[in-house]
């Protein structure tokens, strides 16, 4: 099972979908620019590394053990709530 079919009652996608694994991720959000609402990462220090307040798109970040699975599922409903309050130029921490 693919992590965003968990993400029920959004349409996502991922690095992988669109072809862009291992792009750093000032150009990620360069390339989600206008095509997403929400930009979801695991990356802890994003928003300390890029100016998250100029984003068209609020940012969700998974503070999680590892991106497996069994890391990942036991925080999807606190992904959910953040998604829906997550909002453009904003950033939303889940975890420790």
């Amino acid at each position: 099972m693919d992590f965003t079919q968990l993400l029920v009652g959004h349409d996502t996608s991922n690095v992988h979908t669109h072809g862009w694994a291992g792009i750093r991720n000032g150009e990620l959000q360069r390339r989600a620019h206008g095509m997403f609402d929400v930009f979801l990462t695991l990356d802890r220090h994003l928003e300390f590394q890029q100016n998250v307040k100029i984003l068209p798109f609020g940012i969700v970040v998974v503070r999680a053990r590892s991106i497996r699975m069994m890391d990942l599922k036991p925080q999807v409903p606190d992904i959910l709530s953040a998604v829906t309050r997550a909002a453009a130029g904003r950033v939303v921490a889940l975890g420790s």
